[in-house]
């Protein structure tokens, strides 16, 4: 087997965790499915599900990574037997899942990334969406992008994604404060910041049942949890590393970025008089360039602010690769290049149904939104529920040795992380996925049956 690489710095670390939390996690999905589940509200929801559920089991992916140095599937096999193996298996499918459609919306980020340098789509920004969206010109440019990915991962981890996120996060960060401060001076942007930061609490009361399930997706979907990522990287960690401390500033990096993405587009829409909540998954593409074909410098505009979404998107994406390439790495005597070569194939021929047509006018694939739906509503909260099983009540209080490593903490805290794993979140999780199977399953226009 090849062996075993490390992060060079612990910053190194930090950079592309918080590289891979704030992707489309944040730029695409936080701005839509806020808009799509009443606003502030969903925000309320989605910072409640972050702080009690996504930051204590983002620990537990820690503990489970550091303490094996070993890829998602073989962390589990060396700390609980072979039997198991099926948690990280879960987790490694679902992050392939994922990335097979988020590798199309790549593709689109480039589109309109070069869209917005030649001014193609103000003429018709609904029907640029339409024409990027599916068919050979998705296909192309969905390959685009997962060859990028491939590339950066195929270099390392620390020739390839450490040095990639130290320029890609920075990046995007100073971007968005630039894109905000500008967003603030639009008109109409008072209207589009109480939109998305001043609840209601009768909308929060009357839509929990449907908004719980995806905030609860979007905080572990933001986070990177459940997809084999935050174990991944946590295994090239050392031991005088606090793995409180780097969650925590993850955790907040993560959410104050996300905001930063509210706070953009959510002004920009408003002084356009767009509403938020017809767009969608396509909302980021088709409302916001709406928005720059009709504002001065509109080209250079949508050039930044889709430079910064393609930079999220690619911090995202080389880390969900890393985890299929990392288990091949450990299990193949196969070159790390032809492990992600491959990976890339595998992925791209999965992609393929998000790219066939356009499903309603206006929208992505019928199969694109299934895809989604799948992941948010079951693969995603089962994958996380698995391993606060496993690292509550099979680790234990090894879990809690782990978590003091490279702390001052006596033990009280630790402890009082793993009795939170084994009520707070174990049965915010149970909820979450039981609304989740009635979205899917059992509601009137069940998500699950959508494209056939």
């Amino acid at each position: 087997m090849v062996e075993r690489e490390t992060w060079a710095t612990r910053v190194g670390f930090l950079v592309a965790a918080i590289g891979s939390a704030v992707g489309l996690g944040n730029l695409w999905q936080f701005p839509f499915k806020t808009a799509a589940n009443g606003g502030a509200a969903f925000v309320v929801f989605y910072l409640i599900a972050v702080t009690l559920i996504g930051f204590p089991a983002l620990l537990a992916e820690f503990v489970v990574g550091r303490r094996t140095h070993r890829n998602v599937v073989g962390a589990f096999e060396n700390l609980g037997g072979r039997g198991w193996r099926v948690i990280g298996a879960v987790a490694l499918f679902t992050g392939f899942w994922i990335l097979s459609y988020y590798n199309v919306v790549g593709g689109w980020v480039l589109r309109y990334l070069l869209g917005s340098a030649t001014g193609a789509y103000f003429g018709d920004p609904g029907g640029y969406f339409n024409a990027v969206a599916s068919g050979p010109e998705a296909i192309a440019a969905q390959a685009v992008f997962l060859a990028i990915s491939v590339g950066i991962v195929a270099l390392g981890i620390e020739n390839g994604i450490e040095k990639a996120t130290k320029v890609m996060v920075p990046s995007i960060v100073i971007l968005m404060v630039a894109l905000a401060a500008w967003a603030f001076t639009l008109g109409g942007a008072a209207e589009g910041i109480r939109y998305f930061l001043s609840p209601d609490v009768d909308s929060l009361l009357s839509n929990a049942g449907s908004v719980v399930p995806e905030a609860v997706g979007q905080a572990f979907f933001t986070l990177s949890l459940g997809m084999g990522i935050m174990i991944t990287y946590a295994s090239y960690v050392g031991e005088d590393d606090s793995l409180p401390v780097d969650g925590g500033v993850i955790v907040v990096s993560n959410t104050l970025i996300g905001v930063l993405a509210g706070l953009v587009v959510f002004p920009i829409l408003f002084a356009e008089g767009i509403d938020p909540a017809t767009g969608g998954p396509a909302a980021l593409f088709d409302a916001v360039a709406s928005a720059f074909a009709n504002l001065p410098a509109g080209r250079i505009l949508g050039v930044v602010f889709f430079g910064v979404v393609a930079l999220a998107a690619l911090s995202s994406a080389i880390s969900l690769l890393e985890v299929a390439v990392s288990y091949a790495t450990d299990n193949f005597n196969v070159s790390r290049p032809t492990l992600s070569a491959v990976s890339g194939v595998v992925l791209f021929l999965l992609g393929l149904p998000s790219t066939l047509d356009t499903g309603d006018p206006g929208g992505p694939s019928a199969w694109f939104v299934w895809f989604d739906a799948l992941a948010y509503n079951l693969l995603l909260p089962l994958s996380v529920l698995l391993v606060v099983v496993f690292v509550g009540w099979v680790l234990g209080w090894n879990a809690v040795a782990e978590l003091r490593e490279g702390t001052s903490d006596s033990g009280t805290l630790a402890t009082v992380w793993l009795w939170t794993l084994r009520t707070v979140v174990f049965f915010g999780i149970i909820v979450t996925l039981y609304l989740g199977f009635q979205t899917l399953f059992f509601a009137e226009d069940a998500a699950f049956f959508a494209p056939f």
